[in-house]
């Protein structure tokens, strides 16, 4: 559902109440459209707008929103995320972007209860156990672990009620309206069927507005949200949901399957540049600069080689605690030449004993579920080889040896029951976007 657990960073953590949400890509790029609201081209403004000063508490209808709530959020927020440290700078930003967070939580806990929809103590406290486990504690450790890393139990309970009451309020009062018609869905399939063979490429955008007054201060920050991504603190969804312009802020800079001749012309010469997990930017545009970051890439209707599932083999060897870099190497290389004497699988136990290898089995792994490196190297492999070492001196050296490949059956058009589901989610999803765009209107919120 829109505006779900998939609008905070706290949605890796929560994913067992489920949420998706609607794209957008070349709209939010364009000029602004003209408005109706006669804003003389020469204003003056009167009086001081500062930026700088914070408003971190906020009563809405009634319900009040406190400092505490919103610090809470932001502690589960780096939880959910694994990252533990935030400056000082990020902290403030992200306070701004949890209390908007908070309000429209707040809104669709009150628009629920008006409609007579309840969230009950039992079904919060089955979700919050659900979300326990997911963390692999107890829900007494899970009470216990998020009041030391800042937050709370009842912050998570809040956020849990909010997404259960919003859900059911769609289901209730917008599900039942949405229609999609045969005659769609079978256009889409004639669609699909033309299309067959063309390159669809799976982006993520984060998108910074500019313009001629501030373009130098916006590009700054898109190179300084790079070095942040080199980094590896925080994954790419969460820089999006914090400083992307964009609408697809929400779903994390998402902007689903995407074929080159929608998008931007720079964005589309720079996508198709791109390896499968790569990042680049800051790509100028018209109206500001994006970051890309494309997580897979597949041909429409055509079966793709990265879908066959592996049969593999791991060897493992652990280097002792304080074992140097030097060290390291020299033990991997010698591991390296070990491995280049297998001879298929059969030959692996014999192989793994005389150097002390763990070897582990798999037989499901997909090639895309891999890292993009290990994915080009084994759709290379011939079964029975190996790839190179890989690893670290702190978590050791691995090598895959391919045991067996499954390929994929060549590429089917999705069930039409499937496409009209997907149609009517993308329908009440933009619906419950206008639904809380009403409410945030009609809304009376005091800051202090």
């Amino acid at each position: 559902m829109v505006n779900g657990l998939g609008r905070i960073l706290a949605c890796a953590a929560l994913a067992t109440l489920g949420t998706s949400g609607i794209a957008q890509t070349v709209p939010d790029q364009a000029d602004a459209p003209a408005t109706n609201l006669d804003i003389p081209q020469n204003l003056q403004i009167f009086g001081k707008f500062d930026p700088n000063v914070r408003k971190p508490t906020a009563i809405v209808n009634g319900t009040v929103i406190t400092g505490t709530d919103v610090d809470q959020r932001v502690a589960l927020i780096a939880v959910a995320n694994n990252v533990p440290d935030i400056t000082d700078e990020e902290r403030q930003r992200l306070k701004i972007q949890v209390l908007r967070q908070l309000i429209d939580e707040t809104l669709e806990i009150q628009e629920a209860k008006a409609a007579d929809i309840t969230i009950t103590p039992d079904e919060i406290t089955q979700s919050y156990a659900g979300v326990a486990r997911k963390f692999n504690r107890t829900v007494p450790e899970m009470a216990k672990y998020l009041r030391a890393s800042g937050s709370s139990d009842r912050s998570l309970k809040r956020q849990i009620e909010g997404e259960l009451a919003w859900q059911r309020y769609l289901r209730k009062r917008v599900n039942p309206f949405v229609n999609v018609g045969d005659e769609e869905v079978n256009a889409i399939i004639d669609r699909l069927q033309q299309a067959k063979g063309t390159e669809e490429y799976n982006l993520h955008e984060l998108y910074l507005a500019a313009n001629d007054t501030n373009r130098q201060p916006k590009f700054d920050a898109a190179r300084q949200i790079i070095q942040e991504l080199q980094k590896g603190q925080q994954p790419f969804e969460a820089l999006a949901r914090q400083f992307s312009d964009a609408s697809t802020k929400s779903v994390g800079g998402d902007l689903g399957w995407v074929r080159l001749a929608t998008l931007p012309q720079q964005l589309a010469d720079a996508a198709q540049q791109m390896q499968v997990g790569q990042v680049v930017g800051p790509v100028e545009t018209a109206g500001g600069f994006s970051i890309l970051y494309l997580t897979d890439k597949r041909q429409v209707l055509t079966a793709d080689a990265r879908d066959a599932k592996l049969n593999l083999k791991q060897l493992t060897i652990r280097f002792p605690a304080g074992t140097s870099q030097a060290d390291a190497s020299a033990r991997a290389a010698e591991f390296a030449k070990t491995v280049q004497t297998i001879q298929g699988c059969g030959s692996v136990g014999k192989i793994a004993a005389t150097i002390n290898a763990e070897v582990v089995d798999n037989d499901t792994v997909r090639i895309r579920d891999l890292p993009p490196p290990l994915q080009e190297i084994l759709l290379k492999m011939q079964v029975g080889q190996a790839t190179p070492p890989f690893g670290s001196a702190a978590e050791g050296v691995r090598a895959l040896v391919l045991c067996g490949r499954d390929d994929p059956r060549g590429g089917e058009a999705p069930r039409p029951d499937q496409i009209k589901d997907q149609l009517e989610q993308q329908r009440v999803n933009l619906r419950a976007q206008g639904k809380l765009r009403d409410l945030r209107r009609d809304a009376v919120i005091e800051y202090r």
